[in-house]
């Protein structure tokens, strides 16, 4: 019979010859990266802060073109720039020939990415461009091509080696526009100081919209908070916290404010015989930390982390109005 053991990753002996090509991918695409920051520390940062300056002030949208691979990065770039604040979107550089090209208005940049500079199917969208005074932005690897000839603005890429041993196959290249690209979005991010809660605007949906979500939307509220007031016995604390199951029980004053709490791990070390009989005041952790429910998922979590506790209680105006517990932010999938 075939073993049931799964199959073990080696851990010694030579590198598989995938993993030496892997390797070599790697190290080539990397080398693309490093030739072009070094080349935005030069000449081209210039051309870049022009292009990014050109978006921030346009009154419409950019207009991110490509064909082949570099249609596929192009549409990779617009959607970055959309999800960061700046309003973009793809069209096919083929397609516009065939009525697309209703898509770009006057109020709009285009910003086209062709290797070669030279492919056919781009020279409508140059004379587009030209004809309604549609500023462009050229990104290619020859600033003398047709395409950065017609451009305003050519941002000139670095030409390095593909990682294909045969020097053919888009690799290195297309790296090297999608890591352009994200460069312009992150620049224009900054710029306009584009915050997390604009940001949860544009990605309500995944893991990534629930940690952009408040605390106001995970805390447990009303008969579901396991309160207590001052002066309560331990053997009432104990059995709100059983009923509650949270593992931790909020002792407020009169006024509902959050003065100390009792958890798990209070009980076990003020364990003694008379433990149930004697009063809150004695065992529970003062000054509990507290957030506000406008505080948003992602600082929760870090303040989870950093005290490396499980609950939080929620406090607005210094009043209990709620209580976060870890496992509510593992099951909506925030943690």
């Amino acid at each position: 019979m075939p073993s049931s053991k799964p199959l073990m990753t080696q851990s010694s002996g030579p590198t598989p010859t995938s993993v030496e090509s892997a390797l070599r991918t790697l190290e080539t695409e990397g080398g693309g990266i490093n030739a072009l920051a070094a080349a935005l520390r030069g000449p081209l940062g210039e051309a870049f802060a022009k292009a990014v300056d050109l978006i921030r002030n346009a009154k419409g949208r950019v207009i991110v073109t490509g064909l082949g691979k570099s249609g596929h990065m192009a549409r990779k770039i617009a959607a970055t720039l959309a999800s960061t604040g700046t309003p973009a979107f793809f069209v096919h550089t083929a397609e516009a020939a065939h009525g697309d090209l209703g898509m770009i208005t006057t109020d709009d940049v285009i910003m086209a990415l062709s290797w070669s500079g030279e492919q056919p199917e781009m020279k409508t969208l140059v004379n587009y461009s030209a004809r309604f005074a549609i500023p462009m932005i050229a990104v290619t690897s020859n600033a003398a091509s047709s395409l950065g000839q017609a451009a305003d603005i050519v941002i000139e890429l670095p030409k390095a080696r593909e990682a294909c041993p045969h020097n053919l196959a888009p690799t290195t290249s297309t790296m090297m526009q999608v890591a352009i690209g994200d460069a312009i979005a992150i620049a224009l991010l900054e710029g306009r100081g584009f915050t997390a809660l604009e940001f949860a605007h544009f990605h309500p949906g995944g893991k990534l919209g629930a940690m952009l979500k408040f605390v106001r939307d995970y805390m447990r509220t009303g008969a579901e908070i396991p309160v207590k007031p001052l002066g309560t016995k331990m053997s009432d604390a104990v059995m709100e916290m059983s009923a509650k199951g949270l593992g931790c029980v909020c002792i407020v004053n009169d006024a509902n404010e959050a003065v100390g709490i009792i958890t798990d791990g209070d009980l076990r070390r003020h364990m003694r015989p008379d433990l149930l009989t004697a009063s809150v005041d004695e065992i529970m952790t003062r000054q509990p930390k507290t957030v506000p429910p406008s505080m948003l998922a992602t600082e929760m979590i870090e303040v989870l982390n950093a005290r490396k506790i499980t609950t939080l209680v929620v406090t607005e105006a210094d009043k209990v109005v709620g209580i976060v517990h870890l496992h509510d932010l593992l099951r909506a999938g925030v943690a």
